[in-house]
């Protein structure tokens, strides 16, 4: 579903370049749910933004069911971080769910019906008729991914889309995403510097290096298809993943020059 190729990023300007993304290649499967960590500034997500349509690569290619990436695709989504940023805050919360839908054309009856199941998957179908600043941050981020449900995307890009909200309201979150993910079946690739969460949610996790960044491991994480915040976070195994992929990542700092952490949890 999703291939990258050598991708390469390169920013100039000032008589300065900036290798954002050294090489990086990487499959993800029809209906694989991956996750991307790595340092604070190793380009995760330039590679998502480059990935998505939005930025243009210096080389190497992004191909999405097979189709070259140009712009952004066909069957695409993208949740951000800054979910308020994306909500207009004149619009009432179905019409903001709506909004995309009129732009693929679609019938007014069937974006009728793709918002009401998009926010009855989120859980507000209640809030149809409220503006997104009358709602909780979490709340907000809940519309967002309605929206993008609700565009019936083959695939979806998330960029650290729980950051900004407290830490009951990213557990409920997480678990929304992995019921989304597998009520309608898409392909997800889902940014994060957290690493408990991607080892929570992914079916993967793939490390980045330190910029200029290469994949410096993809690892399978072999948890409970059924996963749970307080059994699957103290489970043996868990640990031991989130050890590893933190390791990974001290590591990564580290030969960037960066001065490591104790690799204690």
């Amino acid at each position: 579903m999703l291939e990258i190729q050598a991708l390469r990023k390169t920013y100039g300007g000032q008589g300065r370049t900036v290798e954002a993304l050294g090489d990086i290649t990487l499959t993800v499967d029809d209906g694989q749910f991956v996750c991307v960590v790595g340092p604070s500034g190793c380009g995760k997500t330039t590679l998502l933004r480059c990935v998505g349509g939005l930025l243009a690569p210096s080389s190497g290619e992004v191909k999405v069911s097979g189709n070259l990436v140009t712009g952004p695709p066909d069957g695409l989504a993208i949740v951000f971080q800054e979910y308020g940023r994306s909500l207009f805050p004149w619009l009432r919360v179905g019409e903001n769910v709506e909004l995309p839908l009129k732009s693929k054309g679609i019938p007014k009856a069937e974006r009728q019906r793709l918002v009401a199941d998009s926010l009855k998957a989120v859980s507000l179908t209640d809030a149809a008729k409220a503006y997104p600043w009358q709602l909780s941050g979490g709340m907000q981020q809940r519309v967002a991914i309605a929206r993008a449900i609700a565009f019936q995307p083959k695939v979806m890009l998330m960029d650290e889309p729980f950051a900004a909200v407290d830490a009951q309201t990213r557990a409920d979150l997480e678990d929304l995403v992995r019921v989304v993910w597998k009520q309608f079946g898409m392909t997800m690739l889902f940014v994060t510097h957290d690493i408990d969460e991607a080892v929570y949610l992914g079916q993967r996790v793939v490390v980045l290096s330190s910029s200029p960044t290469h994949v410096l491991e993809d690892l399978d994480i072999d948890l409970p298809d059924d996963r749970d915040q307080l059994k699957t976070r103290s489970d043996a195994r868990f640990v031991e993943l989130r050890t590893h992929v933190y390791a990974r990542i001290q590591e990564a700092k580290g030969a960037n020059g960066q001065s490591p952490v104790s690799t204690a949890p």
